[in-house]
């Protein structure tokens, strides 16, 4: 192995909490002045392409719309999270990356919207330790197919990916590589090819 490919969302952070309350607030301004927006409900969608969780929130208007909705809430969403004092991240991501990135090579691949790593980013102080990073925003593609690009662009030749729902799994088997399944964030997987209880697993892991 020579890299690590990770996801953001129930991998390196939890922002649930911080992104439902910046999202209610949009949806009650523009969508239903009594929606509720909840961390778990988010928790379920996250992961999945932007366009099929503003079909999940906002079922009653048109696509064209719920991608008008959905981007307002990102870009309320960015402010919140880099608003926030402390990144939502899980306990001991910092001292596991440091590790980490002593050995092997650093990259994340999210099904995120443009601009969504960079404030993770941003928020975590943490782009020293990652060498690229790509999401569907930046190119139109799926994670699957990220995740290739990634591997392409930076030559990687033993990459592993760590994410934490089925839908990065099954990316991860479109790219060929190994999936390390996070099993404290938010899905389910079935057979993975390794398995982490908690995200500082990872330094003893290989």
């Amino acid at each position: 192995m020579d890299s690590m490919i990770f996801d953001v969302d129930g991998t390196l952070w939890d922002a649930t909490p911080i992104v439902a309350g910046a999202w209610t607030d949009i949806a009650r301004r523009e969508y239903d002045p009594q929606a509720t927006i909840t961390a778990q409900q988010l928790r379920g969608l996250f992961g999945k392409l932007l366009p099929d969780i503003a079909a999940a929130l906002f079922p009653k208007e048109t696509p064209e719309r719920q991608m008008e909705l959905i981007e307002i809430c990102c870009e309320a969403e960015h402010t919140a999270l880099l608003n926030t004092p402390k990144a939502p991240i899980y306990p001991g991501l910092e001292d596991t990356l440091k590790v980490l990135s002593e050995k092997y090579r650093l990259f994340i691949v999210s099904n995120c919207q443009a601009g969504y790593i960079e404030v993770f980013l941003k928020c975590t102080g943490f782009a020293h330790y990652f060498q690229g990073h790509l999401c569907p925003g930046d190119t139109g593609n799926p994670k699957g197919d990220n995740i290739i690009a990634v591997i392409r662009q930076h030559q990687l030749r033993a990459p592993v990916y760590i994410g934490d729902t089925a839908g990065d799994q099954q990316a991860t088997r479109q790219a060929g590589i190994p999936f390390v399944y996070a099993s404290y964030g938010y899905g389910e997987v079935d057979q993975p090819e390794y398995t982490i209880l908690q995200i500082s697993d990872l330094a003893t892991l290989f």
